[in-house]
């Protein structure tokens, strides 16, 4: 964010930007086309989080070039939803990019940054049901720690042996926000909810048997959640789950 702002107001100072369309710039923003895509540059200055890409459908040539662009502009580049061979691709035309397979995570640092480096002080729970669910679950916790979120995990905990999640109780009390993945019957939510007092973000996954319907049993549960006030993102959006933890711990103060 402040990258950009210096950027602008240098240019003011060498006389290539009149000060009325630097003000517009930060202000109302400014946007480039790459002929594929319209890069958001404003991003970070409007919301405090750069633009993360959604990798899926995107070939590998494009993928690189918004991440090329978003480089030159020192912004971080994030990918979600990286298959393990478009991303070995994007990896031949960018070698400095790297790739997480489990939460399927493709990023490249900003020029003289540290990624996922911890700067909050508020620490938030990621909490899974199963195994299966792990995908989506480390998604959440990856993005979070991307976002600068103070992460811990639970993980497979579900409610099959509900022994093994009220073990974690005390843990999950010295959260300020619990992101809880589940798929089958998507229970676990509403049982971690009724434990805390603390915002819990509920994500429903995929996994499932057929009546499961693809995750629609899961969301339609969570929606539905005997314990009051949680918060529940779309099917399998782990990446939805950890912009909404950062809202609610960094993104208004």
């Amino acid at each position: 964010m402040s990258a950009r702002i210096l950027e602008v107001l240098q240019a003011v100072r060498r006389g290539e930007i009149a000060p009325e369309a630097a003000i517009e710039l930060l202000v109302n923003g400014d946007q480039t086309d790459l002929g594929f895509a319209v890069i958001d540059d404003h991003r970070p200055v409007r919301t405090g989080i750069p633009e993360v890409v959604f990798g899926q459908g995107k070939t590998p040539e494009q993928l690189a070039g918004i991440f090329e662009h978003l480089h030159a502009r020192h912004h971080p580049a994030l990918a979600t939803r990286m298959d393990p061979d478009k991303a070995a691709q994007v990896k031949a035309l960018l070698p400095d990019v790297s790739y997480e397979p489990v939460p399927r995570l493709l990023w490249r640092a900003a020029p003289g940054t540290t990624p996922f480096e911890t700067t909050s002080k508020r620490p938030l729970w990621v909490v899974s049901a199963g195994t299966s669910d792990q995908p989506v679950a480390e998604e959440a916790a990856r993005c979070a720690e991307w976002f600068g979120l103070q992460v811990h995990r639970a993980f497979d905990v579900g409610v099959a042996g509900l022994h093994r999640v009220l073990a974690r109780a005390e843990d999950l009390r010295t959260a300020h926000a619990i992101i809880v993945v589940a798929g089958m019957e998507g229970a676990l939510p509403s049982v971690v909810a009724g434990l805390v007092r603390i915002p819990v973000i509920a994500v429903p996954t995929s996994v499932g048997y057929g009546t499961h319907l693809g995750g629609l049993v899961p969301l339609l549960a969570m929606l539905n959640s005997c314990a009051s006030g949680v918060t529940v993102v779309n099917v399998d959006n782990g990446f939805g789950a950890a912009l909404v933890a950062w809202r609610i711990l960094e993104g208004v103060r």
